[in-house]
């Protein structure tokens, strides 16, 4: 028999030559959906079985005084496998305890079942259907020796060739030897990328975590910041003239904590990618000469600074107003590291990168590097494994919040780049950041400073939040600016007003319950289309805002002078006729400007954004 199925595999074969049985049989199997074929007679019988079947129905006429050693020998020739079932329907009484013939009928057809008549349809059909599954599973035991066989066979000719080829048995050794150590090999450089992989998976995961949390919080935390340096602004005014040193200090000291808090929320959005960037053309060679004297200043006369410009240096595609900020992280660190005497090299060139070898590498592609080297005292092992890490640092307590390096990291991943770090112990440390290449050089742009311009007194400005004690803040520092202010608590409530008051500005807190901040802007603008809009924010994903330009956009808590040169940016964009509503909205394409500073040194733990706050406080 062959190991594949044929159609009649399935069928069950009745033999009832006698009155309405076989037709009877054959209906109520045929009705359980099952195939029945009747044979008149036992040589017909047996032409159908050697066709195949899976089981056999047989009254007791059919067989009781029949000629039954061809039936006999077709049994007893079957395969090991093969235990044909048989099904025997007798009189009343017919079976082995009352019937004589019964037992010779067994030892005859080996595999058989008994079936008293009259039956109940659903025990016929029960006990068919019980013999035909037995039947799929001596197909299916067919199918196994056969693969056995065959397995055997080829074992059997595997060993036939081996013995040919015991001749060449060393040949043979050495190269399946070679073959094992290139497959140990490719064993061993799969462990480890799996490795690099899971590494990196598990710094996304790090980082996926932070941005999470950080984003969670940074809203709130940064209302509940704006609150605490809004009034400690008013008091410091209103302590004007009293002599009070002591409790001044105290103010400075809760300003300074305040000031802090904001850094570090910055820092953590940075590190986990979440602030938004506005990415354009940069020149870094122009970049970094603009910024030598706020690095000198900053990082004091006991260190020389000393800068290398790339030769046709490529434009990068970064945010123009970070660069300032990563240089002087990375500049910080490094004075960090050196003894008095040492040197801070600053380096631009242009690079091509094939694939990452750590996480923190950037992906192959061409990048313009800013490298800050210094001739400290490098760092071990361990200390270059975790310099990436948020919160590590090995500065003392109070020295550092260990978020520089991590949010140097942030925003060269989130503008497409990445970092690498050479070190020697006792020879120094070189960062390189790797920022992406543009070939696009229009609307190029450089860090530069600018002088503070005045305010537009009069003007009319709806503020929208939702946060009274932040919009009580908000308005009062506005109101000192000279301009008019009109306060709503929700979006709905400003449209309402918008209906029937002239407003010059509006500025809108972005996360609001109800309607948003960009969807009361879109409300705005397609009524009032010349009318400007601020969005004011603690933290917004950076889709959020869409393609909100940079100078549309106050981050709270308000430091230095943001909150006023951003106001009268969006006012001084055109001139103001009196209560007007003519102004463009967010024509705002140029970045508010840093402040020209007659710069001081930075005190030791001092962080890179403290030291731009606290060197602009000082014009």
């Amino acid at each position: 028999m062959s190991a594949v199925l044929n159609h009649f595999s399935d069928r069950a074969l009745i033999a009832a030559p006698q009155g309405r049985d076989a037709f009877i049989a054959a209906r109520i199997l045929r009705e359980a959906g099952l195939v029945a074929e009747i044979c008149n007679n036992l040589p017909k019988f047996l032409t159908e079985l050697a066709l195949g079947a899976g089981v056999a129905v047989l009254t007791d006429e059919a067989i009781r005084n029949a000629d039954i050693k061809g039936l006999a020998s077709w049994v007893g020739s079957q395969p090991p496998w093969s235990d044909f079932p048989f099904i025997l329907l007798t009189e009343r009484g017919g079976g082995l305890e009352r019937n004589p013939t019964a037992e010779r009928q067994m030892e005859a057809l080996g595999h058989l079942a008994f079936l008293e008549r009259p039956f109940h349809p659903t025990t016929f059909i029960s006990m068919v259907k019980t013999a035909l599954r037995g039947r799929r599973r001596q197909y299916e035991a067919r199918a196994r020796l056969e693969a056995l066989h065959e397995s055997e066979g080829n074992a059997r000719r595997a060993e036939t060739e081996l013995r040919g080829l015991n001749e060449t048995l060393e040949a043979r050794v050495a190269e399946r030897t070679g073959e094992i150590e290139a497959a140990n090999r490719q064993l061993v450089a799969q462990f480890e990328e799996r490795e690099r992989v899971e590494s990196t998976l598990r710094q996304m995961q790090r980082l996926e975590a932070v941005g999470q949390l950080t984003s969670g919080v940074a809203h709130d935390f940064n209302n509940l910041l704006t609150v605490v340096l809004g009034n400690l602004g008013f008091v410091d005014k209103g302590l004007t003239g009293v002599a009070d040193a002591k409790l001044k200090q105290r103010l400075s000291h809760i300003r300074l904590a305040a000031e802090r808090g904001a850094k570090l929320t910055s820092q953590l959005l940075a590190f986990s990618r979440r602030q938004r960037l506005e990415a354009k053309p940069v020149n870094l060679n122009d970049a970094l000469a603009n910024m030598r004297d706020l690095l000198q200043s900053a990082l004091g006369g006991s260190v020389a600074i000393s800068t290398i410009f790339g030769p046709g240096l490529w434009y990068a595609l970064v945010d123009p107003t970070q660069i300032e900020l990563i240089v002087l992280n990375l500049a910080i660190n490094a004075r960090d590291a050196i003894a008095v005497g040492g040197s801070i090299t600053l380096e631009t060139a242009n690079a091509t990168v094939g694939s990452p070898e750590k996480p923190e590498e950037p992906p192959p592609g061409e990048y313009v590097v800013i490298s800050v080297t210094d001739t400290g005292s490098g760092m071990t092992e361990e200390v270059l494994a975790k310099a990436f890490e948020p919160f590590f640092t090995t500065k003392e307590i109070g020295k550092g919040s260990g978020l520089g390096l991590s949010q140097v990291l942030g925003f060269a991943k989130q503008s497409g780049g990445g970092m690498r770090i050479d070190t020697r112990m006792r020879e120094g440390t070189s960062v390189k950041v790797y920022l992406p290449r543009t070939i696009d050089a229009a609307g190029a742009s450089t860090v530069s400073v600018a002088p503070i311009r005045r305010h537009h007194k009069g003007a009319v400005i709806l503020l929208v939040d939702d946060d009274s004690a932040v919009r009580e803040v908000t308005a009062s520092m506005l109101r000192e600016l000279g301009y008019v202010i009109l306060e709503v608590g929700s979006g709905g409530a400003a449209l309402d007003l918008l209906g029937g008051a002239s407003v010059d500005l509006v500025m809108l807190d972005f996360g609001m319950p109800g309607m948003n901040g960009m969807e009361v802007a879109k409300q705005v603008h397609s009524r009032f289309p010349t009318l400007p809009v601020l969005f004011i924010t603690g933290f917004a994903d950076q889709s959020a805002l869409g393609k909100v330009d940079y100078a549309g956009i106050i981050k709270k808590p308000f430091l230095g002078d943001e909150l006023a040169n951003k106001v009268h940016a969006a006012l001084g964009s055109t001139s103001l006729p009196s209560n007007s509503k003519r102004v463009p909205l967010l024509s705002l394409s140029a970045g508010v400007a840093l402040v020209e500073l007659a710069l001081s040194g930075l005190s030791d733990g001092e962080g890179a954004e403290e030291a731009s706050h606290r060197l602009r406080r000082k014009s």
